[in-house]
């Protein structure tokens, strides 16, 4: 597991929010979270996150050392989630995969940004090399909110999911080197600083 370290962050919206990494308290309310994601931002994440079982997953996977789950609080609640997720065994092991979701209402105010910013802090501490980001490609928002962050698309792959609704849909595979992200996140920073307008 990782530090029980925190980061709080005043978003462009002027809420403060707090990110850290996930602990086993967080279980009720991150399913609430994902309870009342509107369902057509439901409808492409990778899995079910509406099943209880989801968070016990994750716990499961964070005490493995594979997955490292991190939520985005502001007034008590769970507003953000952030995941990143790497391999123990094989040929990729330097390669990690970030996933993320935020409450509608939390939208468009550097909170995507901000965990991202944890995520690949953690990820420098794992000494990781590349992140991979995989975004349904009607997900015009996220794809341009990676590609801001500097990730580049690698792939397209026809067909490649199913979303909730059983409908097949083409899957983008977008990367990043983890030091060319960091750069980048430093200069959406500097652009989104109070004196900069």
């Amino acid at each position: 597991m990782w530090p029980e370290a925190s980061n709080k962050t005043v978003l462009r919206g002027g809420h403060e929010v707090t990110i850290r990494p996930m602990t086993a308290t967080d279980a009720q309310a991150l399913h609430r979270f994902f309870l009342a994601l509107p369902e057509e931002d439901r409808l492409f994440l990778e899995d079910d996150v509406t099943k209880p079982a989801f968070v016990q997953q994750l716990l499961s996977e964070q005490e493995a050392g594979r997955a490292f789950p991190m939520v985005a609080e502001a007034g008590g609640e769970i507003v953000g989630y952030g995941l990143l997720y790497r391999p123990l065994f094989g040929w990729s092991t330097h390669v990690g995969r970030v996933r993320m979701a935020v409450a509608r209402s939390f939208q468009r105010q550097g909170l995507g940004t901000a965990i991202l910013r944890e995520l690949v802090r953690k990820a420098q501490g794992l000494a990781l090399d590349k992140l991979v980001a995989e975004v349904v490609e009607d997900q015009v928002g996220a794809l341009r909110a990676f590609e801001r962050l500097g990730f580049h698309r690698e792939a397209t792959l026809a067909d490649h999911v199913r979303d909730l609704s059983g409908k097949k849909r083409d899957l983008v595979i977008l990367a990043n080197d983890v030091a060319h992200i960091w750069e980048h996140m430093e200069a959406l920073v500097a652009d989104f600083e109070p004196s900069a307008g």
